[in-house]
């Protein structure tokens, strides 16, 4: 059954016990692809947290006042006790003392009071997000509340529609695709469904490959070994898509939480490249389906944003890369999903500090094969290991491009660092062995012990005194 069919049995059998809309919807902006299939069911208000909120107010209310006239009690019972030993000593001292102690005291206690109603009544508030625009939201898709899926909030019907079209294909259960079946997984994550491939403005430009899948300049070249020196307005142009890179990265990454899923992220990252003029460079790379690659627990690297939704204790990276007037710019970041266990925040800060120190190295006249043997170093002293089939490389014109700049030990890399020279540093640090593993996909690269994984890059320059993060 395609997706449509399916989408319209779902809203059928919804239509049943649910009121239909009948606004009209005006396609977003932000598409270039016509919303056909539309919801025909209403958002659902979001009444239990209503009703935890009501109840917690109902108790908030008797413990303040409880609170105030157990205060009170106690300053009165203190002004009385000061009244007793003015009275011995002057009539005046009295009347001074009463005053001053019941002031004193039920002030101070109907401050705390107060303070303690006001801090119990912020700690229940929990704000959630419109799926589409971000705007707080308290409404629900009624299909994830009876399919028992992680909630997910619009802020009203309009956004529900002109999201639809994407988020009704998270009603299909996470499902192993056909080529997946008699695949041997080493770790837990799984397959989920993939949205159609998203289009981008005739307007931005966009590289060789954007139409056709194969990148053929970049495909002529991989024999090359010349590392090519960057001039100041090539370097200009670089700089820039390696900030729009970074831009882009950093607004996807407020959006990680448990319940989204990576097809969100996904949108989220091509709209936020068409709205800076940029092509998001993973898009038909290779027939790559997506504009930015997320990476889940054991996946090394080039996992697919799908519909299956991030859960509580993940680790994910986020690769972005944008090419901007004629230049592309690399970048990416694994994030926590919530807390995670002790072995994943060794494993991530461990990565995290090999591009750390393998970056303060980077000047001319340092090795290329250098890096790997600062990288391998510091992930053996912590207990994990270093990927070895995938590595660093130039950038620029072309997405990949010489130099490679292997992340392990006693690798045979070529060339010397010179000013002017362009390269990303990408270490894959494994929790477990450092082999991995293909799906079927034949973009998803696992562990092959099923162990988590976690990277980190930048993009960088080499400058006559040292380098320049582009991507910082």
């Amino acid at each position: 059954m395609s997706a449509e069919a399916q989408a319209k049995t779902i809203e059928n059998k919804i239509d049943q016990t649910t009121t239909t809309t009948t606004t009209t919807l005006t396609p977003s902006n932000n598409f270039t692809k016509t919303i056909i299939d539309q919801p025909t069911f209403s958002l659902q208000p979001n009444t239990e947290q209503t009703n935890k909120t009501k109840k917690k107010k109902k108790k908030n209310k008797p413990k303040k006042q409880l609170n105030n006239s157990n205060g009170t009690t106690d300053a009165t019972t203190d002004a009385t006790n000061v009244t007793t030993n003015a009275t011995t000593n002057a009539t005046n001292a009295t009347t001074d003392a009463t005053t001053n102690a019941t002031t004193d005291a039920t002030t101070n206690v109907t401050t705390n009071a107060t303070t303690n109603a006001t801090n119990a009544t912020t700690n229940v508030v929990v704000v959630n997000c419109c799926l589409y625009c971000g705007n707080v939201a308290q409404q629900r898709c009624p299909k994830c509340t009876e399919l028992a899926l992680f909630p997910s909030y619009f802020c009203s019907q309009e956004c529900f529609k002109k999201q639809w079209s994407f988020h009704k294909f998270i009603h299909s259960a996470p499902h192993v695709p056909p080529h997946f079946a008699a695949f041997s997984f080493t770790g837990t994550l799984r397959p989920a469904c993939v949205t159609p491939m998203r289009t981008v403005s005739p307007h931005i430009q966009r590289p060789d490959y954007s139409e056709t899948g194969d990148p053929r300049s970049e495909r002529l070249n991989r024999s090359s070994s010349t590392i090519q020196v960057y001039n100041g307005t090539q370097i200009e142009g670089i700089r820039k898509a390696c900030k729009i890179a970074r831009e882009v990265l950093n607004i996807a990454a407020r959006s990680l939480r448990p319940g989204i899923t990576t097809d969100q992220i996904d949108q989220i990252v091509h709209q936020e490249m068409i709205a800076r003029n940029a092509y998001p460079s993973p898009l038909n790379y290779s027939n790559f389906p997506k504009s930015c690659c997320t990476s889940i627990n054991e996946v090394i690297c080039h996992g697919i944003p799908d519909c299956r939704p991030l859960q509580e204790g993940d680790i994910c990276n986020l690769d972005i890369t944008a090419y901007y007037n004629g230049y592309h710019g690399d970048v990416n970041d694994t994030y926590y999903i919530g807390e995670v266990d002790a072995e994943s925040h060794n494993l991530v800060e461990t990565a995290r500090e090999c591009l750390n120190q393998a970056i303060a190295i980077v000047k001319p006249g340092t090795l290329y094969r250098e890096v790997g043997n600062i990288i391998n170093r510091i992930a053996n002293q912590r207990g994990c290991s270093v990927v070895r089939s995938y590595c660093g490389h130039g950038i620029g014109e072309l997405f990949h491009c010489a130099p490679n700049v292997p992340h392990y030990a006693n690798n045979k890399a070529v060339g010397v660092m010179k000013a002017g020279h362009i390269f990303t540093i990408e270490p894959m640090i494994n929790a477990g062995g450092w082999q991995d593993k293909l799906w079927p996909d034949n973009w998803t690269s696992v562990t092959k012990d099923g162990k988590r994984s976690a990277q980190f890059e930048h993009t960088l320059l080499v400058t006559p005194n040292g380098c320049e993060v582009l991507t910082a």
